[in-house]
């Protein structure tokens, strides 16, 4: 059954946007943040990155109209409404949040610190500084999440019994040098979006399981680059992740997917972004509902945008909307997402403990 055009798939905009500025002006910045800010319509006033000639190139590139020459200035010269737009790794957010003023607002990229105790360093940072903060989960704004999202409470494909993510593919780790003296990586920088996501849709899990592990293709990668997350949930929904991204015999067999299926009808979605990264192929949005009909099929959904750059909008939005006590949610705020780190705190102890020895014979 065709549906009809009132799926939503996009974020709420602020009604009064507020001026951004950056700390951290990398490779995400440049892929995602400001070419959302763009197609939004967000203002960017300023940025600084340690890396000055890093920080020239993205000037020129995106017109940012005023590069600071330190983290100081940045911050004491911001506009006085300006949202911080932090993209640094995770352990440099905590230093960075203490010279934040008092009750100002910030998006912090994800993860929330390298662990879990600096995850609930920064929760303690921004709760004494009293800072509207939030984690850059933006997954969960990406169009085709969010037309699942209005696909499920609407009730279109009843209970939820099964969701699952599938990525094999062949991830350039190149391109993010600072990962390979980390001892966490595959969970902590990747499979973290998958399972904030599972929480955003099923709640806090009972326990995980999990196991997270190197490959021969990738030897200098100490924190993993394949991940297997089992997510309890009880009886229903069975949840699971599994990641392989060493995947190297080709385009024909990589797949990236998530997969939510229900009572009454199941979606599809084919995440290209992590194919062929960072390039991407198509994304494809695919549905059945069952209906009580014997001759239902599998049907797509045109989706406009993807993850990358439209789902950095939604992130951003909420929390200008947030900032500007146009609501009182924000999704992805530190209280929310210190949870998704002790989902991934647990999925780390998981595999570090190991599986049931077999029983003796």
């Amino acid at each position: 059954m065709p549906l009809a055009n009132d799926i939503r798939q996009t974020a709420i905009l602020p009604a009064k946007p507020l001026p951004i500025v950056s700390i951290g002006l990398g490779g995400i910045a440049h892929d995602a943040h400001y070419p959302a800010y763009q197609i939004a319509g967000f203002e960017v006033a300023g940025g600084f990155d340690i890396d000055s000639e890093r920080a020239a190139m993205m000037a020129d590139m995106f017109g940012i109209p005023r590069l600071y020459g330190s983290l100081s200035e940045a911050i004491s010269q911001a506009p006085p409404d300006a949202v911080f737009d932090i993209a640094v790794p995770g352990g440099a957010i905590a230093d960075i949040l203490r010279e934040i003023p008092r009750g100002r607002a910030a998006l912090i990229q994800k993860p929330m610190g390298e662990d879990l105790a600096e995850a609930r360093e920064i929760l303690r940072i921004c709760r004494e500084r009293k800072l509207i903060a939030a984690i850059n989960f933006q997954l969960r704004y990406a169009p085709f999440v969010i037309a699942a999202r209005d696909m499920i409470e609407r009730g279109l494909i009843g209970e939820l019994y099964d969701l699952e993510f599938r990525v094999q593919c062949n991830t350039p780790w190149h391109l993010w040098p600072f990962l390979f003296p980390l001892p966490r990586c595959e969970i902590l920088y990747h499979s973290i979006h998958y399972v904030d996501l599972i929480r955003s849709f099923c709640g806090n899990p009972q326990s995980v399981y999990a196991k997270t592990l190197s490959h021969p293709s990738a030897p200098d990668l100490r924190g993993g680059a394949r991940s297997m997350i089992m997510m309890d949930y009880g009886q229903n929904p069975r949840v699971n992740v599994m990641t392989n991204h060493s995947h190297i015999y080709g385009a024909e067999k990589q797949q990236s997917y998530v997969k939510f299926e229900g009572s009454k009808g199941a979606i599809q979605i084919r995440a290209g972004l992590n194919m062929n990264y960072p390039d991407g192929v198509p994304d494809r949005f695919e549905y059945i509902l069952l209906d009580d009909a014997e001759d239902a099929t599998w049907q797509t959904l045109d989706i406009q945008g993807s993850w990358f750059p439209e789902a950095f909008i939604g992130t951003m939005a909420s929390l200008m909307r947030r900032a500007n006590g146009e609501t009182d949610s924000l999704p992805t705020s530190v209280e929310d997402a210190i949870l998704t780190m002790a989902t991934v705190e647990a999925a780390y102890e998981s595999s570090a403990s190991g599986g049931t020895p077999l029983p003796a014979t």
